[in-house]
């Protein structure tokens, strides 16, 4: 835990949304690399330097990479980097079945989905205030979704099971935290994420021209920045601080889309798409009075 007196909110403000701004630079290349390319290779490649950029950091700690391996909870460890490496492929698949726009619209509900499983997963109490929010969160959903209307895609709601699958990851991680370091946890994610998809990405191996072998370097270079710079967000500010600039990545997702991948943004997905943020932010909130409160009781 970093000192109180080296907390700097503005600068984990800003760090969060310049994460939130290269997450969404990431997935416009990673959607045009899976739309020439398999996506289990892209996202391989991708993962092999995320892997490499995780050993890099450990290696750095007091102990080593030996140190920083060591869990206390190696199986929920393994599940973890599971969910990370699935989700993150099938959200691709979203990306391009749906677009940038309509898929991160719908994936922007992760935090609802944390605040309804916190319960059962770590045993946190969320009061009627949360379940309404959550509520009127997939009340936004549905309506990006809008299943019941002309003929629905099953692709609609591939990001969905994407947010799921992210904010079971993101649940398991604050359960190993009460045994692990953080930097443990980072370690594992890589080392499982790479070492899982492996086999199918080198099994769906396809050649690339020198112009996208340089995309592929930008996604690699981008996503170990991004990943330092959430850190270093973390590190200097409180998670509840930051946490709603994150929310920002379907701005900046919006924009990429409109400017550069022709997506249209319908009325249906800006409604929808404000009411899942203006959920997700109000959940985020009563999470933090919530700690707040059993920090002041205890």
């Amino acid at each position: 835990m970093i000192p109180r007196a080296k907390q700097n909110t503005g600068l984990g403000i800003l760090l969060m949304s310049a994460t939130s701004l290269v997450f969404a630079l990431q997935d416009g290349i990673s959607s045009h690399l899976a739309q020439e390319y398999n996506v289990y290779m892209v996202v391989m490649i991708r993962f092999w330097v995320f892997a490499l950029f995780a050993l890099a950091l450990s290696a750095r700690q007091p102990g080593g990479i030996v140190a920083q391996i060591r869990s206390r909870h190696p199986w929920v460890q393994l599940t973890r980097g599971l969910l990370l490496i699935v989700e993150v492929c099938v959200m691709i698949l979203a990306f391009v079945q749906l677009g940038l726009i309509a898929s991160h619209a719908v994936f922007v509900s992760y935090p609802l989905i944390v605040a309804a499983l916190s319960g059962v997963v770590l045993g946190e109490s969320v009061g009627w205030r949360r379940w309404t929010a959550i509520g009127v969160g997939f009340i936004g959903v549905l309506i990006i979704l809008q299943p019941g209307v002309a003929v629905f895609s099953p692709w609609a709601a591939v990001p969905l099971l994407a947010a799921f699958m992210f904010a079971l990851y993101a649940l398991l991680t604050r359960y190993v935290a009460r045994g692990d370091m953080a930097g443990t946890s980072f370690l594992w994610t890589g080392i499982v994420a790479a070492v899982a998809i492996s086999p199918l990405g080198l099994w769906f191996w396809q050649p690339m021209t020198a112009g996208d072998w340089g995309w592929m370097g930008v996604l690699c270079l981008t996503g170990a920045g991004a990943h330092y710079m959430m850190i270093k967000a973390y590190e200097v500010a409180e998670a509840s601080d930051v946490q709603p600039f994150a929310l920002l990545q379907l701005v900046f997702i919006a924009i990429l889309g409109l400017t550069l991948f022709d997506e249209e943004l319908k009325l249906n997905v800006m409604l929808g798409a404000a009411l899942v943020a203006g959920a997700a932010v109000f959940t985020l909130w009563r999470a933090r009075l919530a700690a707040k409160r059993a920090a002041t009781a205890g």
